[in-house]
């Protein structure tokens, strides 16, 4: 009877400490948050590979709108709930300010050891865009620079060069699309970003920097160059009369179906117009990229792109999803998005890499520019600061506002937000 009790007792004991010992061994599951537009096929593959490395964690993705904004708003809903359901988050650059001052993302200083020289192998533009107050609150997934992309067939057959100032581009663009039928073909000498995004920002931005302007001051001289430049391109028909409705991916799809002469675009763009892409290409073999043009004598000016890597601050697997953002820009991870979708990597070393280059040959020659360009208005005040700028740029775009009322507008708005 002793001994069927002992027995007894120690089913009991086990069946009581198996759900324990079950929970122990039970996966974690990382849930993290991407837009459609940063391509989650190329990214799925890479986080069952690492599950496949480290069975006790899988990663699923929750995709949410395809603009910066739209990806924001769903953010900000969320986190502003302390809503633990996700660990990690891609942002845009512009954005760990506002949630590190939120107190929405996690600090990474203490998960990364020897950090200071972890963090020396990344470009230095990079890592300042992740931190805040001295403390670390993103990793930087791929960086970014907006280019200039251009038809390099119809370039050579009208024996023309490639554009180093706005006036020679527009020059061009009015000859080339004269000469393949005027007007009232389907060929648009330039096309960029109008509508109220982000993208809109940059354009806006670039075109003032490069007239010798910056943002504290954008009622002036150089503000009108740069605005009316986009206003005027769509008076003239060189760009299509729905500027002000076009967003990023949309001037990819229209380069990338033949449509398009000069573009302004991220890098992610080249991997789609050489046919690694979910939509057929037209273009492929037929791509070049530049700087962008500039005003005059005056330099160009590209504005710092990119994503980041967050981790929430109400997520239950932190740990986790530190490890998993280390994996994520490890050089063979950068490599492979590098080569698969034409990111830029955030790796100093790799735009030396003959893989990376052999599939985008353009960022070695274009490396200066990358470690040149310039951020937009780094402060916790940032969403109201693109507001401002992409709704004032698409009234003026779309013929709702004048220039004078667009750029009065912008200063007003900006002036007790960037000092």
């Amino acid at each position: 009877m002793k001994n069927t009790a002992s027995m007894l007792g120690a089913l009991l004991l086990s069946a009581a400490l198996l759900p324990a010992a079950q929970a122990q061994t039970a996966p974690t599951t990382l849930t993290v948050f991407m837009g459609s537009q940063q391509r989650p096929e190329i990214f799925q593959p890479i986080f069952d590979r690492f599950s496949k490395q480290n069975p006790n964690i899988k990663v699923k993705i929750e995709q949410g709108g395809a603009t910066s904004e739209a990806q924001n708003q769903y953010l900000t809903t969320v986190l502003a709930a302390r809503d633990p359901s996700l660990d990690i988050f891609l942002i845009d650059v512009v954005r760990p300010a506002t949630f590190a001052a939120a107190g929405w993302a996690e600090p990474l200083d203490s998960y990364i050891p020897s950090k200071d020289q972890y963090l020396k192998a990344f470009l230095p533009g990079t890592i300042a865009s992740s931190t805040v107050n001295g403390k670390l609150y993103a990793l930087p997934a791929f960086t970014d620079a907006q280019f200039l992309y251009y038809r390099k067939d119809l370039l050579a057959k009208y024996n023309a060069k490639v554009p180093t100032t706005w006036d020679e581009l527009t020059a061009t663009a009015t000859r080339i699309t004269k000469a393949e039928g005027g007007t009232g073909n389907t060929l648009q000498g330039f096309n960029f970003q109008g509508a109220p995004i982000e993208g809109t920002v940059c354009n806006f931005l670039e075109l003032l920097w490069s007239a010798g302007g910056d943002a504290g001051n954008v009622d002036s001289a150089q503000g009108q160059q740069g605005l009316n430049f986009l206003v005027n391109s769509v008076k003239s028909k060189l760009s299509p009369a729905s500027s002000a409705e076009i967003k990023t991916d949309d001037s990819r799809q229209q380069f990338q179906a033949g449509k398009v002469l000069f573009g302004l675009n991220w890098s992610y763009a080249w991997a789609h117009f050489q046919g690694n892409s979910p939509d057929p290409t037209k273009v492929k073999g037929n791509v070049g990229v530049a700087k962008l043009p500039a005003f005059g004598k005056n330099t160009s000016s590209t504005c710092v792109g990119g994503w980041q890597w967050g981790v929430s601050s109400y997520s239950k697997n932190k740990a986790a999803s530190v490890k998993l953002l280390q994996y994520m820009v490890s050089s063979d991870v950068q490599r492979e998005i590098a080569v698969k979708g034409a990111y830029l990597p955030v790796r100093r070393a790799l735009y030396n890499d003959p893989a990376v280059v052999a599939a985008n040959p353009h960022f070695k020659t274009l490396f200066p520019v990358v470690s040149n360009a310039r951020s937009r208005p780094v402060t916790p005040a940032y969403p109201r600061v693109s507001e401002i700028i992409r709704t004032n740029v698409s009234a003026a775009v779309s013929g709702n506002k004048t220039v004078d009322a667009a750029l009065k507008d912008m200063q007003q708005g900006l002036a007790p937000l960037i000092k």
